[in-house]
């Protein structure tokens, strides 16, 4: 099998040829001496540590799993080992607040080398991504004592984090919540009940691991108004600052799992154990809104990752596997990849993943503009952008990335469905950035529902202004008229779907109802945008190997993907009424 090849090339390219990196990084204060050339020689070395020490790991740990025994977890055979080296290294402070010791790179940056995490190692991914959550929600509203204590060790990944939210009878539902939190006198407070589905929840990497934990107070009123967050570590600092003292919660169990099997995913027990307030009572769910959302994006580029890897391995079979004739008939065997059939799997899966990694990289410069802009006014309009683009690139690029990776198993015929082949294992570990963070279905409502609400109803619209301008400027600076025109004729069929939508505000199965089409209409016509940017950069008549296939495959978008505008548009439109109208008993 091939081994894992980071797309430096393909990101390089990006930085400068599409989003002229160095120019943006150059009006972001604290970012002036930031360019393509070190972002590109950082991402070339964190790629080499994932192709040859974490992708090694995959197979064998998916293999031997984690374990659960006489209440102490561990983890897969060198997984310590890897993670104990890759915080060593100053991965796990990328984009980490200079102030806490991290080394304060751009957002654009961090979710590169996350893609490149996720392709080559998806459970392990897991660890840095989601202690990085904790540090983004410990560092927006906990007070200073708690950031100086814990965020310097969570940046040098000397500790870890992990979120614990969900509840055996709430699953989304967090307004059901039961986990009670007791003041205590010094401060304190005493959180007892359970938690499911805690990823990251314990291991053996050493170090301390401190879990972000929803829990309501005596006082609490029902829903989730009633819901604080407080930070409940492992173990227990003392007035000297050791870490001596082992707090009172425990795993009760190892979820067993379709697939992320060297991830573990605890049932946690919280005993009376001691924990601190993180923000304001009551408003619990909004500080863990900030982890949430950084993990929502986070999930988003482990499908990315988990796309690129299965379309390079399947690429590198279709070109040894001999099997067939040619189309003329004339040879005969010849490598798959000579199949229509075989290039339909393979360059859709591409036409995907790349359009995928140029909007995450776009929705990444977006949140640095809203940290970093010096005008209020350019911070806002990036947020809103942030917060439009993040259901999307959480569901869209998650159920491509299965979907790739399903195709890609395909492409092996029954060798994808042996173990040996390592095709499986990606599908298996694909899937489950379909279901957490919220399940896609949830990310389309927020969309639908919640996200074309916002700034008054304009702000879809301004994205979509924003599109439209875009394309016409690059149609008049390189004219290339088979993508610009269905791309300008989906943002249209887009346009009236988002005024049908926005007309029944308020009617919660219309929403619903409509909500997955819409998101995967909202998402192909962003792609295509995306697209458009890589094909069309540069100026007419550019030639050169990175940019002809870029228009190549620019095509295989248009003519091979985008067409599915108009059914989603047609489902969107047809509305809630036959779904609603099959009585219970009809299913």
């Amino acid at each position: 099998m091939a081994a894992f090849t980071p797309v430096i090339d393909d990101i390089g390219f990006l930085l400068s040829e599409v989003f002229d990196f160095d120019a943006v990084m150059a009006g972001l204060p604290g970012y002036e001496e930031v360019n393509a050339e070190l972002a590109l020689s950082v991402l070339a070395e964190g790629g080499r540590f994932c192709a040859e020490v974490l992708e090694p790991l995959n197979r064998t740990g998916d293999e031997e799993g984690c374990r659960l025994e006489n209440g102490v977890v561990s983890t897969p055979k060198g997984f310590a080992e890897a993670y104990r080296a890759f915080a060593d290294a100053g991965w796990t402070g990328l984009s980490g607040d200079a102030a806490y010791g991290g080394q304060g790179l751009p957002r654009v940056v961090q979710i590169l080398l996350d893609e490149m995490l996720s392709s080559a190692n998806f459970s392990f991914g897991l660890f840095p991504g989601l202690t990085r959550g904790a540090v983004e929600a410990i560092g927006h509203h906990a007070d200073a004592a708690l950031k100086d204590t814990y965020l310097p060790k969570m940046i040098s990944g000397e500790w870890t984090g992990a979120m614990a939210l969900t509840e055996s009878h709430a699953g989304t539902d967090l307004g059901l919540l039961k986990t009670r939190a007791e003041p205590l006198s010094d401060g304190g407070y005493r959180i007892t009940g359970s938690k499911i589905f805690i990823s990251s929840g314990d291991h053996d990497f050493g170090g301390n691991i401190i879990h972000l934990v929803l829990a309501r107070l005596p006082d609490a009123p029902a829903g989730v108004k009633g819901i604080s967050l407080f930070l409940v570590p492992k173990f227990l600092p003392d007035p000297e600052g050791g870490t001596n003292r082992r707090n009172g919660f425990s795993v009760g169990a190892l979820e067993h799992k379709m697939g992320i099997h060297a991830q573990p995913t605890c049932v946690m027990n919280y005993d009376g154990a001691t924990g601190w307030l993180i923000g304001e009572p009551g408003r619990g769910l909004n500080a863990m809104f900030t982890m949430m959302n950084a993990e929502r994006l986070f999930v988003g580029i482990q499908g990315l990752g988990i796309g690129e890897i299965a379309l390079q391995k399947a690429t590198a079979y279709a070109r040894e596997r001999m099997q067939g004739r040619s189309a003329d008939g004339t040879r005969g065997p010849v490598p798959i990849i000579e199949h229509a059939d075989i290039r339909r799997m393979l360059l859709s899966g591409r036409a995907l993943t790349e359009g995928g990694r140029a909007l995450a990289i776009w929705t990444a410069l977006q949140m640095d503009l809203a940290a970093r802009h010096p005008d209020p006014n350019a911070r806002q309009a990036a947020d809103g952008f942030v917060a439009l683009l993040t259901p999307v690139i959480k569901a869209a690029l998650t159920d491509w990335g299965f979907e790739i990776a399903v195709s890609a198993q395909q492409v092996f015929g029954g060798h994808g469905y042996i173990r040996e082949w390592g095709m499986e294992q990606y599908v298996r570990d694909a899937r489950i950035a379909q279901i957490y963070e919220g399940t896609n279905g949830v990310q389309a409502m927020d969309l639908a529902g919640r996200k074309l609400g916002m700034e008054e109803g304009k702000l879809p619209h301004r994205f979509f202004a924003l599109i439209r301008t875009e394309i016409d400027a690059a149609e008049g600076r390189n004219p290339m008229p088979d993508l610009t025109w269905p791309v300008l004729a989906a943002l249209d069929d887009l346009e009236e779907a988002t005024q049908a939508l926005q007309a029944k505000a308020g009617d919660v199965a219309e929403a619903n109802a409509a909500a997955v089409d819409y998101l995967r209409l909202f998402a192909l016509v962003s792609l295509g945008w995306m697209w458009v940017r890589m094909a069309t950069a540069g100026p007419a008549g550019q030639t050169g190997q990175m940019i002809g296939r870029k228009q190549a495959l620019a095509r295989v978008f248009a003519q091979r993907l985008l067409p599915q505008a108009t059914a989603l548009k047609a489902a969107v439109l047809a509305g809630a009424e036959s779904l609603m109208a099959v009585e219970d008993d009809g299913f």
